[in-house]
């Protein structure tokens, strides 16, 4: 059975595929693998890849539908594209935070963005974020601001309180 969203991003992997979407699906409550498909004989003289390995996997997180591709070192993933985690509370900050930082890149986290251990990118931010950085008082956004700039993984009371004044 074939689950089509009008729009889903496809992840270019190398040959982490499939690893990537079981490690997104233990992450994200009510996520799931959805299909796997495997490499045939045909094309191989412009794909490379052995009859039976993993083309793609089709996986869910949380409702949104993702396409895994196995594709080769040709691309990799840059900074240009996140996915954004909207969190409600500070435990869902640290929660998102904490797994998707395991074994990623330590030098890319600032302002609630890291890179994970496949090497995508992350937003890991408090669902009111654009509330606080939109507020009509430009005293008020520029002391929002002022504390974002200076996290890493965001504190949703600092920005609260910076809100505040």
């Amino acid at each position: 059975m074939s689950i089509q969203t009008r729009i889903s991003p496809c992840l270019w992997f190398d040959d982490q595929a499939e690893s990537a979407a079981h490690y997104y699906v233990s992450i994200f409550k009510n996520s799931r693998i959805l299909t796997v498909s495997h490499y045939g004989e045909a094309g191989f003289e412009v794909h490379g890849r052995p009859a039976g390995s993993v083309l793609t996997v089709a996986f869910e997180l949380d409702g949104q539908r993702f396409l895994a591709l196995n594709g080769g070192p040709l691309f990799k993933f840059s900074e240009a594209v996140s996915l954004i985690v909207n969190c409600d509370t500070q435990a869902d900050i640290d929660y998102y935070w904490e797994r998707l930082c395991e074994d990623g890149d330590p030098a890319a986290r600032q302002c609630g963005w890291l890179k994970d251990k496949f090497g995508l990118s992350w937003q890991v931010v408090p669902a009111e974020l654009d509330d606080l950085i939109c507020d009509p008082d430009p005293g008020v956004r520029d002391r929002v601001m002022t504390a974002l700039l200076k996290m890493s993984k965001l504190d949703l009371d600092l920005l609260r309180a910076a809100r505040a004044g």
